[in-house]
Parts: structure tokens; sequence; C-alpha cells
């Protein structure tokens, strides 16, 4: 069983992004880990990475069952592995958590050793290629525990996502998939219908895209198979997110329309720009309590915006520079010049460092916008 540091043995099932990253992160944190995959070439890529050495017929029993399966599936593999393992602890990380503990339940398995746990981590690519040891630092890792899961277990796998620098939240299971309907499932929905206008736009059109559809779209490249999965598995909470965003998608077409039957010299139809203003600052105050940096409370960041030519090396100069300046860079967003051989950075620092980093950079020979 684990010592006293918590390292032991941990049998991950399923080598794609989360699987694979999971191997590394535990392998180069003293973990004895085992891999199984039902493709044997997924599982001996996971293995070239360091994730951990191939499963075998003789492996001892692990401390750990972690399976990192899609969610239509993961619960009968759950189950599989509590009868395989008499003694062993097991966990999932799908992104849904009823529907696995449901399955797992409707199996007659061992509840007392299963513990449902989500890392909130991924990428937009997917596979293990994509893998990443520093994947769950300082990411949010929801450890979901069932009336019988025993403590011991629960305990086991709080222990795991630490090793891997997760901070562990404890939820229980509806309450878990009602939030990441919110925080997780309905924004790559809303990224993925907005993006799905780009289809027909033309290319001249297209080519005007800044910054901003860049942030909204970004997690539309998801792997579109996967987040079938995942919609379907928690189709009962993020239905319930969308009829929301959709009564508010209603009040903000009702004004719209209002303001598109105004003439050019007549006042704005009544109420209509409160209602569209009450869009936006709404959500100001949403986007305000994302949490800050490691997990912390929202911070106020300033911007800095520096024109940077685009060839090697540069943006890696501009880094040092700041580094240079004894300014801690908070974020970093490029957008490209269109059709410009140059790109802006915009720098996010803490207030109190704007006026100081601007006069540093603009020393050093940097163009910095106000």
């Amino acid at each position: 069983m684990a010592d006293d540091t918590g390292a032991g043995r941990v049998r991950v099932v399923g080598t794609g992004l989360i699987g694979a990253s999971l191997g590394i992160a535990l392998t180069r944190a003293g973990y004895d880990v085992v891999l199984h995959d039902p493709s044997p070439t997924a599982s001996a890529l996971a293995r070239d990475l360091g994730a951990g050495r191939l499963a075998s017929a003789d492996d001892p029993e692990p401390d750990l069952v972690v399976v990192a399966a899609p969610p239509d599936v993961a619960g009968p593999v759950v189950a599989a592995e509590l009868d395989r393992w008499p003694g062993a602890v097991v966990t999932d990380v799908a992104s849904v958590k009823e529907a696995v503990a449901a399955a797992v339940a409707a199996a007659g398995a061992d509840l007392t050793r299963y513990v449902g746990s989500h890392p909130m981590a991924g990428r937009e690519r997917s596979g293990a290629m994509a893998a990443r040891a520093d994947l769950f630092e300082g990411r949010a890792w929801v450890v979901v525990p069932g009336a019988s899961s025993a403590p011991a277990a629960v305990d086991l796998v709080r222990r795991v996502a630490e090793a891997v620098g997760s901070v562990v939240t404890v939820m229980a299971a509806a309450e878990h998939d009602a939030a990441v309907a919110v925080v997780s499932h309905v924004p790559q929905v809303a990224a993925s219908l907005v993006a799905a206008r780009l289809r027909d736009l033309s290319d001249d059109a297209v080519a005007l895209a800044g910054q901003g559809l860049r942030d909204v779209t970004r997690i539309a490249a998801s792997d579109a198979r996967l987040w079938t999965q995942i919609l379907a598995g928690n189709a009962a909470a993020v239905r319930s997110v969308l009829h929301e965003v959709r009564a508010d998608l209603d009040d903000l077409l009702a004004a719209l329309d209002a303001l598109t039957g105004t003439d050019a010299d007549a006042a704005p139809a009544p109420g209509a720009l409160q209602v569209v203003a009450r869009s936006i600052t709404d959500g100001n105050t949403g986007q305000a309590r994302i949490p800050g940096k490691h997990g912390g409370g929202p911070t106020s960041y300033a911007s800095v915006v520096v024109v940077v030519p685009d060839r090697p090396g540069a943006l890696a100069s501009l880094l040092v520079d700041i580094g240079d300046a004894g300014v801690n860079l908070e974020d970093l967003r490029i957008d490209h010049g269109l059709g410009l051989p140059f790109g802006l950075a915009e720098v996010a620092v803490l207030p109190t460092a704007v006026e100081h980093l601007h006069t540093a950079l603009a020393e050093r020979g940097w163009r910095v916008h106000d």
C-alpha cells in the first residue's frame, strides 16, 4: 500500500490526454504507474512519453485505479476494475458524475472502494501526444464521494490529486454536475455556436477577426466525439442552463427588434437600450467572479500594449525585458496585425506597475501604446 508520502502503485486505465498526463505527473512524483488501454498502440505511446510502464498479467494489486475512459463507458470500466482488484480503490475522471455513479451502482460493484473525481483540466487537443506533466498544477480537482465511499478511499484519491499539484474540492455528484454545466459545458456549446457562424463567412470577413473572437471561440476546436458524450451524460443540467440562456437571448432579441424598427431621427424604443446594457453589465458582474491566479480571489489587472515585430525571438526578448524591469507578468495575449509584419502583445500587470513598465520598455526601444 501507499507509504506516508502518498507514493504507491497506481493503475491508469485509458491513456488519452488526461490518462497520459496523469501518468507522467505521478511517475515524476515517485509513484509506480502501470498503463492499460484497449489500444496497445495508445498505451505504448503513453509509456514512451514517460507516463509509466505497460500493465502485465503478474502486476501486483494497485493501491488506486484511475479510470480515464469516456463518460459513456466509464461506469462499466470502473465496475470491472473494482471486481478485478478487490483491495484497490477505484476512481474515474469523467466530467460527469451522476451518470457514472449510477452505472457503477447498477453493476452491483463494491461502492465502499469507489470515489468519483474530476480534474478540471484539459486542452483543445486530445490524445497522448497532447499530454503534459503540468496539466493539473494549480487546477481544481473535484473529489465526489458516494454515500458508501470509505473515508480512507476518499483520502487516497485526495492525496493523489494533490500529488500532481491540484487543489481539491469535495462535492456531491448532483452539485458537481450542476456546477460544470455552467462553468464548462455551456461555455463549450456557446463557443461552438459562435464559431459555427464563421463557416459561410467570406475570407475577407474572417480576416477581420481579432483577439475577441479568438478568445470566445478558442475551445470550439475541442474533440466533437468526446463533447457529444459529455453533453449527453449531463444533458439535464446543461439543458436547464441553456433554457436560462435562451430566456436572456429572447429578451435581447426583443430589444434589438425594437431598435431595428426605430427611425433614425426618433428616440429609441422605451426600455430597449436598458435591456441591451443589462446584458453587458450582467456579464461584467459574472466575469468579475471568476477566480484569479492560483485559485485566489479575482484581481483587476492593467494592460500595457506593446508592438512586437513578427520575427523569431522578438516575443522572447520582450519577456526578458519585462523581467529585467522587475515586473511580474500576470497574463499575456497576442493580437496579430491584419496583413502587417507585427503583432500587439497585451501584457497584463498589476496597476501599480504600469507606469514603471511603460517607461522601462520605451527606454529599451519598444513601441508602447497608451
